[in-house]
């Protein structure tokens, strides 16, 4: 087996977990958003931390958080990625998870636009009309069903604002999220201390238990195997495996969860489809074609 082919397989992997941890979520769904968050954060700290420890790798660690412009990198990263981390529990627990699948397909475009606008990159045609598509569907959408698809939009600009952030930061993949549940870490444990002291938070039972502290490892683990993947597979292959994730969260929203798919809903799937088809063809073909 070629380093490539088990990169593709890492990236297959890492995407299959994050398409299927709605279900995961779902079991939590006694408990509210935030607490969740603040679980999650503090064990996939303690996780990637002990996986650095492994790795002795934790000089690393130390150098991003010592370093003042790369700590206030990391911050406004951590913020990002818990703010998609909380509106994706939050769309688990409202029963709106077909909108986190629709904000992970518009995401590959928002970052196009991102890169376009903001660092300058090459607005080629296909990109035009693929973000075009992508801001006519969520249009159609809001006028559809007189209110806009605001957990798409905010995990969808989270998440590419998260990664703007992230081409910047002085270390990989696995470092930098280390350092970023490390910052939130201590804000996590002082809501949880408080929410147990006011006697607001929920009292979780022996497997509801595990199953916070398992959050660790579910966060942990795909974000590895996407380390692994982006050292060994094209870009242009991860840009298209990624897409497994929103396909996964869909039909499990669909088909599992029984959410409503209503002709507006199939109306701007499809457009955002074509739009990332468009985008997909485009990024393959030679510069001079586009």
């Amino acid at each position: 087996m070629t380093e490539a082919t088990k990169g593709v397989l890492a990236m297959v992997g890492a995407c299959v977990i994050w398409g299927f941890s709605a279900l995961y979520y779902k079991l939590l769904s006694d408990i509210t958003s935030s607490e969740v968050l603040a679980h999650r954060t503090i064990w996939s700290a303690v996780c990637f931390v002990i996986v650095l420890s492994i790795q002795s790798r934790l000089g690393e660690l130390r150098v991003v958080l010592s370093n003042k412009r790369s700590l206030s990198q990391v911050f406004a990263a951590a913020v990002l990625v818990s703010t998609n981390w909380y509106f994706f529990i939050v769309s688990v627990n409202l029963g709106h998870l077909m909108q986190s699948s629709l904000g992970f397909y518009i995401f590959p475009l928002v970052a196009v636009a991102l890169g376009a606008f903001i660092l300058k990159e090459p607005f080629t045609r296909s990109k035009k009309i693929a973000v075009l598509l992508a801001g006519l569907a969520v249009v159609q959408l809001t006028l559809g069903l007189g209110v806009a698809p605001w957990i798409s939009l905010i995990l969808a600009f989270s998440f590419g604002f998260y990664g703007l952030i992230k081409r910047h930061v002085i270390a990989g993949p696995v470092v930098s999220v280390t350092a970023e549940v490390s910052l939130l870490m201590p804000l996590a444990m002082a809501y949880l201390a408080w929410l147990y002291s006011t006697k607001s938070g929920f009292s979780p039972d022996l497997t509801e238990l595990i199953l916070l502290i398992l959050s660790g490892p579910l966060t942990a683990i795909p974000m590895i195997l996407f380390s692994y993947a982006s050292k060994r597979t094209a870009l242009s292959t991860i840009g298209l495996v990624q897409y497994l994730n929103p396909t996964i969260q869909f039909s499990v929203a669909v088909l599992i969860f029984g959410e409503a798919m209503t002709l507006w809903h199939t109306i701007t799937f499809l457009m955002i489809w074509s739009g990332l088809a468009i985008y997909s063809v485009g990024a393959m073909r030679p510069q001079a074609a586009r």
